[in-house]
């Protein structure tokens, strides 16, 4: 990836009495969230979450931080501090706990629940310590403070972090709805009364910085579908996040109203709804919700089906209804409700897989034709409001990508902030927090680390080119035996396209153009294996350009005799 700061190298050592922040993910990019922060030789982490692949990166099932730079100093770790339960926050945990499973992560009593579940699949049994808005807990040399915050998601949290380097507050996730479906408001008492302390540095949700406004209210909701579900003949699906509590809620109640049944479907939305119900976080009324077997014995207009696959992932739910590889089919008539907003970069994906219901009969509702959902960021208007509540000394805009972050930048200068005190870093942009003014100081490795099923780590950029290459122009194998004496060609060549739109009949036209390439090799002196499979790539690989103009991959393999 480009570098903003190509002058930039390896930080210096952390002045004494000064604060170290290094994100190792969630800025230039929505996911990955995670940030280290160093005070006298210790270490505390904000988040560790992942982001999903786009179709550039195939076969990859997820993207984790790069833990390089904290790998040597896992005894360090004082702590993880999980803010929320979404993935893009706490995916990453069962891989660093893989390396040290001891690190006691810190968070909500959902948040944990929803981690320990995951870690068990991991046969990971951490240590958690379980911390509610309003408490304060020493972790190693940092005094956390712990402030409710409404996201998209129950107990979400933000965190103030007190050293004797200053008060650092990171916000995690949040926006301001002031009619939340649990009631739980953002504590705009304790951002008040912390900016009354002195805010040394804030770190600021970005997600939502260039939208104006604020973001409407969650029960805003609960009327379109009401509408929504009176117009149905037939079923109801509805694809929505499987830890997103309140959008399920509302589906819940909506369904009960309507006197229709609920089922989950998908792994994933069975065990979080599961964990939510258990712990009190949503409401089931008796009956409502039923295994998804027993649907079989309910008429189609008594039917709701809640399941994963918004985003259009192609393993979901959602996305094998609309390819017809799931067991539940889409029939004419059937509601399909997509209650999620777009993550950038999945926009392809989430039309793909609306055209394949549509093309099978369904009615989708989506975000674009009803207003089925709405964010769980704070937009401009909020933020504004909340830099005037906070008023930070140094602003760090974090949880965006580019636009993001500037855009939340200039909103925190527009309320005072100096401009000089307002720092845009990305991945791996070490900033020191010393005598109250935060700087940029250096940078450390903050790469993508690729998840391809078992595998962690082996799969490199250079790998996924050549993915690329093989899905978009195919592979031309090239085998021959040449005399190691003469350079001549005495076996082959045998030539093989796969994928790349050329007949195996047309390469006897290449066959005059390595004899003579080979030929001129001989007589030049070079007989080297390596040197020779460089030579035929080359020839195939203009032939082939010139011919057809296309590059596929060649992998030519030369034996000598």
């Amino acid at each position: 990836m480009s570098h903003p700061h190509p002058e930039l190298g390896p930080p210096p050592k952390l002045p004494k009495g000064g604060l170290r922040v290094t994100p190792l993910g969630g800025l230039g990019e929505i996911g990955r969230n995670m940030t280290v922060f160093e005070y006298g030789g210790r270490l505390l982490i904000v988040d560790c979450g992942v982001l999903f692949p786009e179709e550039e990166q195939p076969g990859i099932d997820l993207i984790l931080p790069d833990f390089t730079s904290v790998r040597d100093r896992l005894d360090d770790i004082d702590g993880i501090v999980l803010t929320h339960g979404h993935e893009d926050h706490i995916g990453g945990v069962p891989y660093l706990l893989r390396e040290k499973p001891d690190i006691p992560l810190i968070g909500s009593k959902l948040t944990l629940a929803l981690i320990e579940a995951k870690l068990q699949e991991h046969r990971i049994r951490p240590y958690t310590l379980e911390v509610r808005e309003g408490e304060r807990e020493r972790i190693g040399p940092f005094d956390c403070e712990f402030v409710a915050v409404n996201h998209s998601i129950p107990d979400a949290l933000a965190v103030a972090i007190r050293t004797p380097a200053g008060l650092t507050v990171h916000t995690g996730d949040f926006k301001m709805d002031q009619l939340p479906l649990d009631g739980r408001l953002t504590d705009l008492r304790a951002f008040a009364r912390l900016g009354e302390e002195g805010i040394d540095l804030l770190l600021s949700d970005s997600t939502n910085a260039e939208v104006p406004g604020f973001v409407p209210p969650e029960r805003d909701i609960t009327q379109v579908l009401q509408q929504v579900f009176a117009r149905a003949r037939r079923r109801i699906i509805v694809a929505s996040f499987a830890s997103h509590v309140h959008r399920i809620q509302q589906i819940l109640d909506t369904a009960h109203e309507h006197g229709r049944r609920v089922a989950f479907v998908g792994r994933s939305m069975v065990r979080n709804m599961g964990i939510a119900r258990d712990l009190g976080y949503l409401k089931v009324p008796a009956g409502l919700v039923v295994d998804v077997k027993a649907l079989d014995d309910l008429p189609d207009e008594k039917v709701v089906l809640v399941c994963t696959g918004s985003q259009g992932e192609p393993m979901a739910a959602l996305s094998r209804m609309a390819n017809r590889d799931h067991q539940i089919r889409i029939v004419q008539g059937d509601t399909v409700i997509l209650a999620s907003s777009l993550i950038p970069g999945n926009e392809n994906a989430v039309y793909r897989v609306i055209n394949g219901l549509t093309r099978w009969g369904a009615n989708v509702v989506h975000k674009g034709n009803a207003k089925v959902h709405v964010s769980g960021h704070a937009s401009a208007g909020e933020l504004l409001y909340f830099y005037n509540i906070c008023q930070p000394r140094n602003l760090m805009p974090v949880h965006g990508e580019w636009r993001h972050l500037r855009a939340n930048a200039e909103l925190g200068a527009q309320t005072g902030v100096p401009r000089d005190r307002v720092v845009i870093a990305e991945d791996g942009v070490v900033v020191d927090l010393v005598k109250g003014k935060a700087n940029i100081v250096g940078k450390v490795k903050a790469g993508y680390v690729y998840v391809d099923g078992l595998s962690v780590g082996d799969v490199t950029e250079t790998a996924l080119k050549d993915r690329r290459i093989l899905g978009d122009e195919g592979i031309i194998s090239v085998f021959l035996v040449v005399d190691s004496t003469t350079g001549k060609i005495v076996g082959g060549p045998h030539i093989q396209a796969r994928g790349s739109g050329i007949d195996d009949a047309n390469f006897t036209a290449l066959t005059p153009r390595l004899d003579e390439a080979l030929g001129k090799a001989a007589q030049d002196g070079v007989a080297e294996v390596h040197q020779l499979q460089q030579l035929v790539r080359r020839t195939v690989g203009k032939w082939v350009s010139d011919t057809y103009r296309r590059r596929p991959m060649i992998l030519p393999v030369v034996v000598e005799v």
